[in-house]
């Protein structure tokens, strides 16, 4: 059943399960976009729908999309001026070498493979990828991270962290040797990544989207 945290006459937020796809072409695989047009549909309304930002599937949390192309073009523009906020909460297998801090890399992603990986910055296909980090929990085997991510690539988070050494429990494409051990022994069955806060900062307002954590 879709879950809907705010809906007004130009935007949707939803929050994805984990496991289910954003958006697939595959014919017969269930996707949210797909839930949230139906969601439309049945209110006799165009079902139109504009992602604004994506999440793995794996992921869980809260997903902003468009209803009408206005909205679309207007939601793009604040995205690429850094005018909406993306906050994550991880849990991760290790400990970050400070308690709080901004880890910047280079992305190159392989289509093949659908992953990502850390590269030189020499790299003409690697792309710039940062976030930002704090600890907000720890214990001897694992930490929990608030992050804000700066920047959108290809499975930045998951990359990133795994690349520092503190991959996310329940990570199967990123995770380690000794995360994945972890995550069996502790009967983990879920990336532990949500997307728990979007803040939208519009002329003369600002508004916030956040799940309870």
């Amino acid at each position: 059943m879709l879950k809907i945290i705010h809906e007004d006459n130009n935007s949707i937020v939803v929050f994805k399960p984990a496991g289910l796809a954003t958006q697939t072409a595959s014919m017969g695989q269930k996707d949210l976009v797909s839930e949230v047009k139906n969601h439309l549909a049945s209110q006799n309304k165009r079902p139109y729908v504009a992602l604004i930002n994506r999440l793995d599937q794996p992921v869980k949390g809260l997903v902003l999309m468009a209803t009408n192309e206005k909205a679309a073009g207007e939601f793009s523009k604040m995205l690429s001026e850094g005018k909406i906020g993306k906050y994550y909460r991880a849990v991760v297998y290790g400990h970050m070498k400070e308690a709080e801090g901004r880890l910047e890399d280079f992305l190159i992603k392989d289509g093949r493979s659908n992953t990502s990986r850390v590269s030189d910055r020499s790299d003409p296909a690697a792309k710039k990828a940062i976030l930002e980090y704090k600890v907000i929990g720890s214990d001897e085997s694992t930490q929990t991270l608030d992050i804000h991510l700066i920047t959108g690539r290809h499975h930045q988070i998951r990359v990133q962290l795994s690349n520092a050494g503190c991959p996310i429990l329940g990570d199967v494409k990123y995770g380690t040797e000794g995360s994945k051990a972890y995550g069996r022994e502790q009967n983990i069955s879920e990336t532990e990544l949500t997307a728990y806060k979007l803040i939208l900062d519009s002329p003369g307002k600002k508004t916030c989207y956040s799940l309870d954590m």
